[in-house]
This record gives C-alpha cells, sequence and structure tokens, in this order.
C-alpha cells in the first residue's frame, strides 16, 4: 500500500513539473521572438499616447514590446514552480529554458542566411495595395535580432528568475504556507525591477546607442506595466494552485510544498 501511494505521489509529482515546465518554457520563448515587435499601450486601448517628457527633453509613450504581453504568465509559472518545487526546480527550468532560447537564436540565424526562391520572392513581390515588397528583406528584420539584444535578454532573464526564486523563498520563511500573494507580488517586484533594466542597459547602453536617460525612462515604463499586470493576474495564481492542489490532493499537496520549502522537492 505505501509502495503504490510512493508511485503514485512521484507520478503526478512527474507529471506537474512536466506540465509547467511545458507552459514556462513555451512562453519564454515565444515572448523573445516577437518581442521585436514594438506596440502602443495607448492607441491599443484607444487612448491618445500620454507624451510623458522624461530630463527636460525625452518624450516617453507606453511602448513595449510584443513579447512584455505575455511575460507575466512567465512570472505566474515561476511562482508556481517555486512553491511546488522549490529553487532547485526554478533554476533547472531557467538555465534549460536560456540554453533552448540561444539554440533558437541560432537556428533563427542560420535561416535567416538561406539564399531565398525566386518564385517565392516572385509571388510575393507586392504588398495588399500593388507597392513593392521584399518578403525575404521583411522575414530577416522580424526574426534576425541585434546581438546586443540576444545577449541582453539572456542576461536579463537568468537574472530576473535567480532573483524571483531567492525573493520568493526569503518571503516564504516569513509567511509560511499563508499569503501566496505577498510571495508572488514580493518577488516579481524585485526582480522585474532589475530584469526591466538590465536588458535595455545591455541592448541599447552597452551595444546601442541610447543614452542613460532613455534607459531609465523606457526601464520605468516597462517595469510599471510588468509589476501591474502581475499584481493584475493574482486571481490567476491563486486559480492555478488551486487546480494543482486538486489534481494533488490536499495530503500530496501539503507534503511537495512542505519540500520545496526545505528545497528537497527536487531531489
Amino acid at each position: 500500500m505505501m509502495e503504490k501511494a510512493v508511485k503514485v505521489y512521484q507520478s503526478k509529482k512527474t507529471n506537474l513539473f512536466i506540465i509547467l515546465s511545458g507552459i514556462f518554457l513555451t512562453n519564454a520563448i515565444l515572448a523573445e521572438i516577437i518581442g521585436v515587435k514594438i506596440f502602443s499601450g495607448e492607441l491599443t486601448l484607444g487612448f491618445q499616447p500620454v507624451n510623458w517628457v522624461f530630463f527636460d527633453d525625452y518624450v516617453l509613450d507606453f511602448n513595449l514590446t510584443a513579447g512584455a504581453v505575455i511575460w507575466p504568465i512567465v512570472f505566474i509559472t515561476t511562482d508556481i514552480i517555486n512553491e511546488y518545487f522549490g529553487k532547485k526546480g526554478v533554476r533547472i527550468i531557467s538555465f534549460i529554458t536560456a540554453i533552448f532560447i540561444g539554440y533558437v537564436f541560432i537556428i533563427i540565424f542560420l535561416v535567416t542566411e538561406l539564399t531565398p526562391a525566386g518564385f517565392w520572392l516572385e509571388v510575393n513581390s507586392q504588398d495588399p495595395d500593388g507597392n513593392p515588397f521584399n518578403i525575404d528583406y521583411a522575414f530577416d528584420t522580424i526574426f534576425r535580432q541585434g546581438l546586443g539584444i540576444i545577449i541582453g535578454s539572456l542576461v536579463a532573464f537568468l537574472v530576473g528568475q535567480l532573483l524571483d526564486v531567492y525573493v520568493f523563498q526569503k518571503l516564504r520563511k516569513i509567511t509560511g504556507p499563508k499569503m501566496i500573494w505577498l510571495r508572488a507580488t514580493g518577488s516579481t517586484f524585485v526582480s522585474q525591477f532589475v530584469d526591466s533594466f538590465v536588458v535595455l542597459g545591455i541592448a541599447f547602453y552597452i551595444f546601442g546607442n541610447w543614452s542613460v536617460e532613455q534607459v531609465i525612462a523606457v526601464g520605468i515604463v516597462n517595469y510599471v506595466y510588468k509589476f501591474g499586470v502581475a499584481i493584475l493576474l493574482t486571481p490567476v495564481l491563486y486559480l492555478g494552485h488551486g487546480l494543482i492542489d486538486r489534481y494533488l490532493g490536499e495530503n500530496l499537496s501539503l507534503q511537495l510544498t512542505e519540500e520545496a520549502a526545505k528545497d528537497t522537492s527536487f531531489l
């Protein structure tokens, strides 16, 4: 009877980690790929740009990368993995994801170097309005990001994830199993502050031509968005916990979270 219970526990534990890792990995890689598009938050919602002025001469609106739309899903998944699998679980999936993000960028670079077929260029030589259109140039421009952005994204991703798991576990020691919202919000508050400025600083200040003022101004907008959405999605976090607890059962769920708190869950 005991052996059967152990097998059930290990099976559910493994299935849960695979599902959460799949959600995490898919959204992290997808966010990197679609992040090349910059959209206007105000115009998308039907408002006029705010035209805030920073440092006397830099006008800033709520312009965000498309990847920012789904990054909150990564935040939530990180906190759930942290809750049930501890620091080891988050670190393992974070490093695996970083490796796959690097792999994706390498494959995209190689693909953009392929010589386009003549008929493909010909059948796509005009846009819907009849204007000349180079689909190969568009493909390369969309999918191929600069070295600075790639390095900035990977460094910011890893730093943000490792900082998130550290703060989350520190808060868990204080709150115990209660106040999930505080652990999730607190860890996001700290980690995404660093993430928002690291990626911009590396990609556009070190490797680009942005000024420090531009990095600070855009970083503030990105941070406000990420943290604001993380707070709004708190009910989703509780929903995820509820579904997982129902799947595991009360006893297995308690055992897994206790192991995670002791950092032995993933062993």
